[in-house]
């Protein structure tokens, strides 16, 4: 280690014109010693003062810049070395180098960067804000016949990609097309995932997903999945759950979806259809996600209906009752819940039995499931009020939406659950699906929904309730009474923060309540008159006309 003390001294006393071969014999000592004992040697380094001069050595035209960069990069392997090295200054020299032609220098100036900046987002951003995103993007293209060098950049996409920042800058190169070119030269396993850990976080990017696809990755990712679908061997395995993945991320964009989409006449949309009724669960997961993605928009639901999808996806459930993948339960219901958006494919959905086939997952413990579940049902009878009192009348379903009413574990199961409960009645309005939910215990749910914090829940529940009222209030006249209703609509009138709407259903409530004697003698024991008579004044008029109204009822009554 002597011939190291040497060299360090050597080194801090020279300057930029020192001769080239004594700096050459010293930075050659230093790779050595580093590569006997990197951690040992990157410490002297830091204590001898060293890598303050090597800011001054870093110049595009010294033979040794390349050495330089090389040893910069090694000691910054250590993590105690990277902060040593920002505060010597090396980070502006070195992305000045990214500019320079010399193949060596722009490889270790790579590998340097890269070190210094490892897993810190603080000196990443530097980096992107000092411009090397486009300078990197060119090497790329420049460079590609350059194993080592290629590899550098990927490395160094592959980490900047990760912030959002980078990927503005990344949406104005062409990387899309430079990354899709490079994959298509891809023989082996290990490069093609390379490029994959670079496009998956780039393709979040809404501009760079229409770059993507525009570069023409869907046809390398159609090939690689028509190669690989058949193979059990694990990088094969790997390879299509990497290419489906990122297929049904490029669908994630609106325009890139539309794009792929055609009309329902594009090959591409036509290949994902057919990946649904495949052997490979991964393949069936991704052709029912991008189902879902494909299903958006009205036009392509109202199209994919019209054109058989709904038996397809049916089929693809059947397969999956019994012990089933979850992951592909789920899609394929989200794609079901999308396709049931638009009015028009109700009743066709309806009528082609989804419905029951839907049912078949009520057994099922997964909450992802129970959620879409939910979603799908009550995406299906909205407005369709056979179908609403047909599942109304269901006890089972009934019995399962008010347990899963108390699923506090799982908010989403939860909401949705009411809001299925409240659904059915709503568009019923059927007196057999009121006296289910009652017998169900179904009411003090609807009752604790009132309370919600999102106001469009609220409102279903009122609206619910009101017809419970009208409809079937001795039925329910017990149940509305132990879940305190009367006490809830006083709070809702008399809070100044309730909507207008929750407040005219509230007052349309009370009015139905009065019909109960019970219900009627809480409602005279809580001062209803002072609260709804203040509300005639309410700047919305349709509250104000309802408080009008409301308060002549209370008046009669008492």
């Amino acid at each position: 280690m002597d011939n190291l003390s040497d060299a360090l001294k050597k080194l801090k006393i020279t300057t930029t014109d020192s001769r080239a071969d004594s700096l050459e014999g010293c930075l050659d000592c230093l790779l050595q010693a580093l590569a006997q004992n990197n951690t040992e040697t990157s410490e002297k380094i830091q204590k001898s003062g060293v890598l303050q001069v090597f800011a001054s050595l870093l110049t595009p035209h010294s033979s040794c810049t390349a050495k330089v960069a090389n040893i910069i990069a090694e000691v910054a392997r250590n993590e105690f070395m990277r902060n040593p090295c920002v505060d010597a200054g090396l980070i502006p020299p070195l992305v000045q180098l990214l500019n320079c032609k010399d193949q060596e220098v722009l490889l270790q100036t790579g590998r340097a960067l890269g070190n210094i900046c490892y897993d810190s987002h603080t000196l990443q951003s530097q980096l992107i804000n000092m411009g090397v995103i486009p300078t990197l993007v060119k090497l790329l293209g420049i460079h590609c016949q350059n194993a080592a060098l290629t590899e550098m950049c990927l490395v160094a996409f592959g980490n900047l990609a990760e912030l959002e920042s980078s990927k503005e800058q990344f949406a104005y190169t062409n990387i899309a097309e430079e990354l899709v070119k490079l994959f298509k030269k891809q023989i082996e396993h290990d490069k093609k995932e390379m490029i994959f850990e670079v496009l998956a976080p780039l393709a979040e990017n809404d501009v760079i997903k229409l770059q993507l696809v525009e570069a023409g990755l869907v046809e390398c990712l159609l090939e690689i999945v028509q190669k690989t679908v058949d193979s059990d061997k694990e990088d094969d395995i790997a390879e299509l759950k990497t290419a489906s993945d990122l297929m049904v991320l490029l669908l994630l964009g609106d325009e890139s979806m539309q794009k792929l989409f055609e009309g329902g006449k594009g090959s591409v949309f036509q290949r994902v259809l057919s990946w649904i009724p495949s052997n490979s669960h991964q393949l069936q997961l991704a052709g029912a996600l991008a189902i879902a993605n494909f299903a958006r928009n009205d036009g392509n639901c109202i199209h994919m209906v019209d054109n058989g999808i709904v038996q397809k996806l049916m089929d693809l459930l059947d397969r999956h009752v019994e012990d089933g993948n979850v992951t592909v339960q789920h899609a394929a219901l989200s794609a079901l819940r999308n396709l049931a958006i638009p009015v028009v494919n109700k009743a066709k959905m309806l009528s082609a039995g989804v419905a029951e086939a839907v049912l078949k997952f009520l057994r099922s413990e997964m909450p992802p499931v129970q959620f879409k579940l939910l979603g799908t049902l009550r995406m299906l009878i909205d407005a369709q009020a056979e179908a609403a009192e047909q599942l109304g009348k269901n006890v089972k379903l009934v019995e399962r939406l008010v347990e899963w009413c108390e699923a506090k574990d799982h908010a989403g199961v939860m909401g949705e659950s009411n809001r299925l409960l409240s659904a059915l009645i709503r568009h019923s309005k059927s007196k057999d699906v009121i006296r289910t939910i009652v017998q169900s215990g179904g009411i003090k749910h609807l009752v604790t929904m009132a309370t919600s914090e999102h106001v469009i829940m609220q409102n279903e529940a009122l609206v619910a309730l009101a017809l419970i009222a009208a409809l079937e209030l001795v039925t329910a006249e017990k149940d509305l009474e132990n879940a305190q209703l009367v006490q809830i609509l006083h709070r809702l009138l008399s809070d100044d923060r309730s909507a207008p709407e929750i407040k005219y259903n509230s007052m349309v409530l009370i009015c139905a309540l009065i019909g109960s004697e019970p219900l009627q003698k809480e409602v005279q024991s809580m001062a209803f008159l002072e609260v709804v008579s203040k509300l005639r004044s309410h700047e919305n008029k349709t509250v104000a006309q309802q408080a009008s109204l409301t308060e002549q009822r209370l008046a009669v009554e008492s």
